[in-house]
């Protein structure tokens, strides 16, 4: 779990509310169901005109990943590689076919196969890199949906509090009703700027984390197995894989391989 994520969430609303309260107010007068209808119901139709369904469901499953990441076990990829390499070089790339099946990635799996197949190592790259980028092209329109998200909900919030304000002057005899409604009038346009800001957009910065670490792992899967065609020596490829990951990360793999 994405401790940082939860914790963002729970400092920045505990602090809005902790304002609110000190300055006289109370949660009561936010929580307004027909108001957070409207700026729901009108940024998902919004996002639902602007994007394919398909591309709208998976950014919703993707966004799973800002709160609870898919663990990365660097080390033991490359250890895997590594392994790889030095089979490779004692009895030749065909005898990675037996170990195909324990490949979990579809991605590094793929690469693989090309490799057993005979692929030489610059077209091996070239077939794989097409593969990569249109995969990464896929997956940046998942946070595109949250920015889009983002960019419509404070428009709607303004257009929930304008149709409040029409309703407010069905009752301009009584001054009382008038105040009370322009004051939830308002409260459409906190959560649709507030949805944006707080939800909405730091969630599309953090997918954009999440999938560009996808992405720097895909990339380290072919360049270890392009490196495996080109015979490189394991102690190397470790070496060079090792570059991919951050510093937190090769420390790790340092302590680990010393111990």
């Amino acid at each position: 779990m994405d401790k940082g994520s939860f914790a963002g969430i729970f400092v920045a609303v505990a602090g809005i509310m902790a304002g609110l309260i000190i300055e006289g107010g109370n949660i009561g007068q936010i929580l307004q169901p027909t108001a957070a209808l409207i700026v729901f119901g009108g940024t998902l139709g919004a996002v639902m005109l602007q994007f394919p369904l398909r591309t709208v469901a998976a950014a919703f499953r993707k966004s799973v990943h800002a709160f609870a990441p898919p663990r990365r076990e660097h080390d033991q990829l490359i250890q895997m590689l590594v392994g790889f390499a030095n089979k490779a070089r004692r009895n030749g790339v065909v005898s990675l076919d037996a170990d195909l099946q324990a490949i979990s990635d579809p991605f590094l799996r793929q690469a693989m196969m090309l490799a057993v197949d005979g692929t030489e190592s610059n077209d091996l790259r070239k077939i794989m890199q097409v593969s990569l980028d249109s995969m990464a092209d896929s997956e940046e329109r998942l946070p595109a949906v949250f920015e889009a998200a983002g960019g419509f909900s404070p428009t709607v919030g303004i257009l929930g509090a304008v149709l409040g304000l029409i309703q407010v002057m069905h009752h301009l005899d009584n001054m009382q009703e008038v105040g009370r409604g322009i004051a939830v009038a308002f409260v459409a346009t906190v959560y649709g700027v507030g949805i944006a800001n707080l939800l909405f957009l730091p969630l599309a910065g953090k997918l954009r984390l999440r999938i560009h670490a996808d992405y720097m792992e895909r990339e380290m899967m072919l360049e270890g197995v392009a490196s495996i065609l080109d015979g490189m020596n394991p102690r190397m490829l470790e070496v060079k894989l090792g570059g991919f990951v951050d510093e937190h990360g090769r420390d790790r793999i340092t302590g680990e391989r010393a111990a």
